[in-house]
């Protein structure tokens, strides 16, 4: 069972999923987001995924943190890019002693959800707040604004933009436009919007192209993915 609720930490999702074994797993969508994770006693990092990333079938309990999408390379100090598409554990990217020592204030906590939230809100707080730019860059292109459009408003130029992009969200803008857009027309295919309107409203060329999209992103046809509990 997956519950989650707003973190302390601003756009930050705290969550927990509770595996009994008897299915095949889950399926987490690409959002643009890097994740702090704890399995069995383990923290882990989720990088930013570019397809959906189906997870393991087998008995036990996760939790996390979700930090919206630009945050998660300061706080760990790694270029998003080189975890794309990856789920790695924190001691193969900090020191030993040192992940130790966030281990242990983790399973201290009440619960790992209050531990891992406990630990962003520590990291946030010892470094500087994400590039401004690139954290208007993702709302707005959350909001649909088209990319070139939005690198004028914030003055930077196109090969800039992409490595900068690359380092906050772990791809270009145009992937991170995608991503957003998918997010956009599942949020309202799931209000029963018809998929031809819904296709219209968010942007896509025509019902076609968001069944491509849909199905290049996620791995399923739209219909089968609202059935579904893919975030």
């Amino acid at each position: 069972m997956y519950r989650e609720r707003a973190s302390r930490l601003p756009g930050a999702v705290v969550w927990r999923n509770t595996l009994s074994g008897d299915a095949d797993g889950g399926r987490v969508l690409p959002d643009g987001c890097m994740d702090l994770l704890w399995h069995e006693g383990r923290l882990l990092v989720a990088g930013p995924d570019t397809r959906a990333h189906l997870t393991a079938g087998g008995p036990g309990t996760w939790a996390g943190i979700r930090l919206r999408p630009g945050t998660a390379p300061a706080l760990l100090g790694v270029p998003a890019h080189e975890l794309r598409d990856r789920r790695v554990e924190l001691a193969d990217l900090w020191g030993a002693a040192e992940v130790r020592r966030l281990t242990a204030r983790v399973r201290a906590a009440a619960d790992p959800v209050t531990g891992l939230e406990d630990l962003a809100l520590r990291l946030a707080a010892a470094t500087d707040p994400p590039d401004p730019a690139l954290r208007a860059l993702a709302a707005a292109l959350g909001a649909g604004r088209p990319v070139g459009a939005v690198a004028g408003d914030l003055g930077i130029g196109a090969r800039q933009l992409h490595r900068r992009s690359l380092v906050a969200f772990g791809y270009g803008p145009k992937t991170l436009a995608r991503i957003l857009r998918l997010h956009r027309a599942l949020a309202l295919a799931r209000t029963g919007t018809p998929p031809a309107e819904t296709a219209a409203r968010t942007g896509y060329a025509d019902q076609s192209h968001l069944s491509r999209e849909v199905r290049a992103l996620t791995g399923l046809p739209l219909r089968e993915l609202l059935r579904g509990d893919g975030r």
